[in-house]
């Protein structure tokens, strides 16, 4: 049987193996084409992908006009002169010229680049310089940011672009080996820290199948969604090429988060698995988006950052299914999961799931040994060569379960006590007037470290004087159900939080700025 036929805990270690994923597929190790996986090979299936906008608009397109569209770019980029193993950039929100220039490039056996587009003028140079594409297809308000750059041709991707391509012919013979590199993908991060590109190989689509079959739970027959921007690794893999492989449906979102719009696509369109960001359900919770709807959802899953309490229960109350974690890099992949789906593995509140099959993980101590169950350490992958740092916090469990810890750098160790930025938040945010929150260490001549809190509120916002009796609030909240030493002895209301690209916190945001403003 396939591995899609197989959808329990014990069956996924019993089963998965390489060969078994790579029986998923037509290529084979020396000749594989991702674009033939996602979407020629499932041509005469129906509908591949349904597009939400966040202005209300829809579109739906089919396996075989995803195909056809894709055959047409890859001649005009023949007919261009693009070859083999030049890079083609995307700039584009999810929309018919996304897809068309995402397949139609990887089918040519070019490298396709997927930016955010709300990239500005340095952060998109920034990547351009280090990717040197050929080609970037962008939208009309984009294309100015990068005119001008020798080398580069810039295409706007609108209805003029599908126009142009209708004369192209719809047939094409994509060939490439596996071992051909398929796609350049950028992790979040600061224009003055380029974070480098990672690159992916073709046979890539077999790997992420691991993610697809146990982090998401995707199988045939699913009604697919994920909200996450295909720029980043959880739109692009798990939201897109993963569940396209196996030749699921999927449903994207296009244009700014709405949570009381997203809801209704999720009930219209009868969605069963959903896969999204920790900060996709807050917003959904705190706009009580939710109300008033009949869902069909039975899969739910998380990543990006840990999912509060308060907002997963939230989740269980609304959508009748617990939501599950996935954990991992855009470098080593998906590592954690709560496999969801597999009824033989039950959801334990805050964790992070248990290894994928044919990983190995373990805690260790800063002396590299081993940590007793309960014992917050961090979390290591064992390699070829030794154990690799992910440089995230966790503990295990006696039932081996692996619980956040927070990453490496958000440890405050005030007057001796080792204390979670993670768990302080997650007390925080169950307060009713918290709607985001950020916690970090800041310098003291006392302790070493105080716990400084960042929170942005309605309440505060609208209050004349209550800053202050909601800070007393806030802290007698944090004493009361974690301890003396936790909570934060600095409270201050912000209108906003800074972000990463992929929407998460960034407490390295808030850490520089301290130290900035210690320094004059």
């Amino acid at each position: 049987m396939p591995l899609t036929d197989y959808v329990t805990y014990a069956d996924a270690h019993k089963h998965c193996s390489k060969q078994a994923l790579w029986d998923l597929f037509d290529g084979d190790r020396e000749q594989l084409n991702l674009t033939h996986e996602c979407i020629d090979r499932h041509v005469g299936k129906g509908r591949a992908v349904r597009i939400a906008f966040a202005d209300g608009r829809e579109e739906a397109y089919t396996f075989d006009e995803l195909a056809r569209w894709s055959n047409r770019f890859a001649n005009y980029l023949e007919k261009s002169g693009i070859r083999k193993g030049d890079r083609v950039a995307i700039m584009l929100e999810p929309g018919l010229p996304y897809y068309v220039a995402l397949f139609g490039a990887m089918k040519r056996g070019a490298v396709a680049v997927p930016m955010f587009t709300l990239f500005g003028k340095d952060a998109l140079a920034a990547r351009l310089d280090d990717c040197t594409p050929r080609l970037l297809v962008t939208t009309e308000e984009k294309e100015l940011l990068a005119a001008g750059r020798e080398g580069l041709e810039v295409i706007v991707g609108d209805d003029t672009f599908l126009e142009r391509l209708k004369s192209e012919s719809a047939s094409y013979t994509a060939s490439t080996s596996s071992n051909d590199m398929a796609m350049y993908q950028y992790t979040s991060g600061t224009t003055r820290a380029l974070p480098e590109a990672v690159q992916h190989r073709h046979r890539a689509v077999v790997t992420v199948m691991i993610a697809a079959l146990y982090a998401t739970g995707v199988r045939p027959g699913d009604l697919y969604c994920c909200p996450s921007s295909p720029a980043w690794g959880h739109g692009l893999w798990h939201g897109t090429l993963g569940p396209l492989a196996l030749g699921v449906e999927i449903t994207a979102w296009s244009g700014p988060f709405d949570p009381d719009r997203f809801a209704q696509v999720l009930a219209d369109y009868e969605i069963t698995n959903l896969s999204a960001a920790a900060t996709h359900y807050r917003m959904i919770k705190n706009a009580n988006a939710a109300a008033g709807h009949r869902f069909k959802l039975e899969k739910l899953t998380f990543t990006g950052e840990p999912i509060d309490s308060d907002t997963a229960q939230f989740v269980a109350r609304t959508f009748g299914s617990e939501v599950r974690s996935i954990y991992g890099t855009t470098e080593v992949g998906v590592i954690l999961a709560g496999y969801p789906g597999a009824t033989d593995l039950p959801v334990k509140p805050g964790s992070l799931g248990k290894p994928m099959p044919g990983v190995e993980l373990a805690v260790h101590d800063p002396l590299g040994q081993p940590c007793a169950p309960g014992q917050m350490g961090e979390i290591v992958l064992r390699r070829r060569d030794g154990w690799f740092p992910t440089k995230d916090l966790g503990s295990i469990d006696e039932d081996g379960y692996f619980f956040h810890g927070g990453r490496a750098d958000d440890v405050i160790i005030s007057a001796g006590w080792t204390l979670s930025a993670v768990e302080i938040e997650d007390t925080l945010l169950k307060h009713p007037a918290v709607d985001e929150i950020a916690v970090i260490g800041v310098p003291d001549d006392v302790r070493g470290q105080v716990v400084k809190a960042f929170v942005v509120s309605a309440r505060d916002a609208s209050a004349q004087d209550g800053s202050l009796e909601l800070e007393t609030e806030l802290q007698d909240f944090a004493r009361e159900r974690l301890g003396q030493h936790e909570y934060p002895r600095v409270v201050v209301f912000v209108n906003e939080l800074p972000k990463t690209p992929a929407g998460k916190v960034n407490r390295k945001v808030l850490r520089e700025q301290e130290r900035v403003k210690g320094e004059t």
